[in-house]
């Protein structure tokens, strides 16, 4: 409980008025919000409209898109910037963006070789192993 309470004192807890500007204004999540909207917006037409005849250009967007909005996300609503917190929150930006990378080129190659091996031309292949 020590720890709480010593935490709160440097006004990075809950409450008190010493925390006012680590919270954003109305204004600012509105913009985050419809940011956010149009980044999902986006990326679901061109996919619903096969705006594109090479799927891989449209991935492209929808990636470029998807990070787009986890800076966005990170900006307005978990109001991160490279002062803050001694700079512990660019270590925690350096972190995401790490993961992010990790997760996003691992999702693509799975489903990308799911996709390969996973073809209905394949089955009578897969009789003769």
């Amino acid at each position: 409980m020590a720890g709480h309470a010593h935490h709160d004192a440097h006004g990075h807890g809950h409450g008190g008025h010493g925390d006012a500007p680590a919270h954003g204004s109305r204004r600012e999540y509105v913009i985050g919000f419809l940011l956010s909207v149009v980044l999902t917006a986006i990326p679901f037409a061109l996919v619903m409209t096969n705006a594109f005849a090479d799927t891989r250009i449209t991935a492209g967007i929808v990636m470029i898109c998807a990070i787009v909005q986890i800076v966005v996300h990170m900006i307005y609503f978990l109001h991160m910037n490279t002062k803050s917190e001694n700079g512990w929150t660019l270590m925690a930006l350096i972190f995401t963006a790490i993961l992010v990378v990790i997760v996003l080129s691992g999702s693509l190659w799975v489903m990308y070789h799911m996709n390969l091996n996973m073809m209905p031309q394949m089955s009578g292949e897969m009789s003769t192993m």
